[in-house]
């Protein structure tokens, strides 16, 4: 049986080719032609195992991604097998692929939720996960300007991202800057809200991804109430999982704006984009997104095995 290496992955599948593949599937799964399997957490002595997975037979793959994490650390392998045979194709280092999905995932939110023409992003929290979004979401939306607050990170960071964006990068020591931006990412480890939301600028496209835990949140109440329309992965999860919507005052009701991206993807669920207030995406990571793409990994390394043969 094959092995994928984190690698290999970043080598097989582009940051493109990673955003068609969560339109396939979140399509896929708006129409009821995928399903999911929701992520069970087990744990001791400080390990915890976590699994997830997803059966999406219009891509020809099924399987589970399982995880543990350690000291806040995470290390990721999927088992991809085929839905036509259900014999087991690979085994795969998952990280790129954690790395790629999310953001993929971000961006397609983005191009149904975010205003049109963005110049901005304010970014909050510049690792993994934050660098990747950056890098797509200028690719894909043609921003121009990046203001990133990180009070961790190195100090040549904000050259780094210029370099790895192209555009103009300004490090910054609070969070007043999300005033100015039409796309705002959260992509920290924050247990307690990380801006006030009354200072989001009216129309932004807003993406929380830092966090799949119900006690921690990235926005506060003041965000929520503003946010005419939150899109999630899957309801299921979400409203488990996202301690931005766990810990929020009932009386805002959130649940009743929480909108499916695949609804919305594949148009039965009309998007709210240009209306009034803010658009919030809520992530969490869910399977579908992770057996998409080690899908689209597996098979481009085969296509590249029969042209090289």
């Amino acid at each position: 049986m094959l092995h994928i290496t984190d690698a290999m992955v970043d080598t097989l599948v582009s940051a493109d080719e990673a955003l068609a593949a969560m339109r396939t599937a979140f399509t896929a799964f708006g129409k009821g032609e995928a399903a999911m399997q929701a992520r069970e957490r087990t744990d001791a002595g400080g390990v915890k195992l976590s699994t997830l997975g997803a059966v999406i037979p219009s891509l020809g793959v099924t399987g589970a991604k399982v995880y543990t994490t350690i000291a806040g650390q995470f290390n990721f392998v999927i088992l991809l097998f085929s839905t036509e045979t259900g014999a087991p194709l690979a085994t795969m280092e998952a990280n790129a692929i954690t790395r790629l999905r999310t953001a993929a995932t971000t961006v397609l939110a983005a191009e149904h939720l975010a205003p049109a023409q963005p110049q901005q992003l304010f970014l909050c929290g510049a690792g993994v996960q934050g660098m990747a979004h950056a890098q797509q979401l200028v690719r894909r939306l043609g921003l121009r300007r990046i203001a990133v607050f990180d009070p961790y990170a190195a100090d040549d960071l904000a050259e780094r991202l210029a370099h790895l964006t192209g555009a103009q990068v300004t490090r910054v020591h609070d969070t007043d800057g999300v005033a100015d931006a039409e796309i705002v990412v959260t992509a920290s480890r924050s247990k307690d809200p990380l801006f006030a939301g009354e200072r989001i600028a009216e129309g932004a496209f807003v993406a929380a991804i830092g966090s799949s835990l119900p006690h921690t949140r990235e926005l506060d109440d003041a965000a929520l109430a503003r946010a005419s329309q939150i899109a999630v992965e899957w309801k299921k999860q979400a409203l488990v999982e996202a301690g931005d919507l766990v810990l929020a005052d009932p009386a805002l009701q959130v649940a009743s704006k929480v909108v499916e991206l695949g609804d919305i993807v594949c148009g039965k669920q009309a998007s709210a984009r240009g209306g009034a207030g803010i658009r919030l995406y809520k992530a969490v990571g869910v399977g579908l997104e992770d057996i998409a793409l080690a899908g689209l990994a597996y098979q481009n390394h085969q296509n590249y095995q029969k042209k090289s043969a």
